[in-house]
């Protein structure tokens, strides 16, 4: 599904929450779970990818091969892929856009960091001139056929609220489709934010032990946002899940008195689609010799 459904449900009043994904099968448990849209995060990526954290090591390349791999898993899902700083300059951007399309993303975020960028909820992080990632945003918004853009600034943390409120203003005057200032602090900032981008879509980010608050769909909306991304749940789960069944792996050599730790082997096929493999099998004779 492309932008428009996004726009779309979006336009009609909803809050849209986009449940983080690193890969297909991760893009799969989430619309098992009832999940319309995704977003295929960078941090998740970098992580499960490369085993290294969201410094900027992730390419444009293999970010979009990534996000192929996702939007064919789950083709009638909506997903917004992290497009990092567009990866160089506006003719740059102008790439990622048409990767991004051509693999089936529905979205982008594009931000305004320098590069190499680091996650929005790090310390250190750098920022771009306004008119630099403008730049960039114009080339996005003139390239894209119907990716929903998504103007992201890190200048909350590396300038100042006001920094970021105007610059969030201004991405909006070129016609993204939503604006998204990172880690705000508290609910009087995020106020702040939506007091000064009257008439916008604005993102939330809901980073577990990040730098903001966490607050539920309904209460966001409350405070005027409507596009709530949870970016390193599934992650953070998994890597919680895993950590605790290779700990008793290697302390016993055996799951067999801790089965609850795994999902049975039955259930996980399923996931996977077993049974149509089973049936495509038969129907072509792929055993047979």
């Amino acid at each position: 599904m492309d932008g428009d459904g996004l726009r779309q449900k979006l336009a009609g009043g909803d809050t849209v929450v986009l449940a983080g994904c690193f890969d297909a099968l991760s893009a799969r448990l989430a619309v098992n779970a009832g999940f319309e849209a995704l977003f295929l995060s960078g941090y998740c990526t970098a992580a499960t990818l490369l085993g290294l954290p969201d410094f900027g090591y992730v390419t444009q390349t293999e970010m979009a091969e990534v996000a192929r791999r996702v939007c064919r898993a789950v083709p009638g899902a909506m997903v917004v892929v992290d497009g990092d700083t567009g990866y160089g300059n506006p003719l740059n951007t102008i790439r990622t856009v048409e990767l991004y399309e051509a693999a089936g993303g529905a979205g982008i975020f594009l931000e305004d960091q320098v590069w190499p960028k680091k996650c929005g909820h790090m310390a250190g992080k750098k920022v771009v001139p306004r008119k630099e990632w403008l730049a960039k945003l114009r080339a996005a918004l003139d390239a894209r056929e119907r990716l929903f853009v998504t103007a992201r600034t890190d200048a909350r943390a590396a300038v100042s609220l006001e920094e970021a409120c105007e610059r969030a203003r201004m991405a909006a005057d070129l016609g993204v489709d939503a604006v998204f200032v990172e880690a705000p602090e508290s609910p009087e900032e995020m106020q702040a934010i939506a007091e000064a981008t009257p008439g916008c879509v604005r993102v939330a980010n809901m980073i577990e032990g990040g730098r903001t608050p966490l607050r539920t769909p309904a209460e966001l909306h409350d405070l005027g946002f409507d596009l709530i991304v949870s970016p390193l749940t599934g992650l953070l789960a998994a890597a919680r899940q895993m950590t605790e069944a290779f700990r008793v792996l290697a302390q016993k050599g055996t799951l067999r008195d801790d089965s609850d730790l795994v999902l049975a082997f039955d259930d996980f096929n399923p996931l996977v689609d077993l049974d149509h493999h089973y049936d495509l099998e038969r129907r072509y004779g792929a055993g047979d010799p």
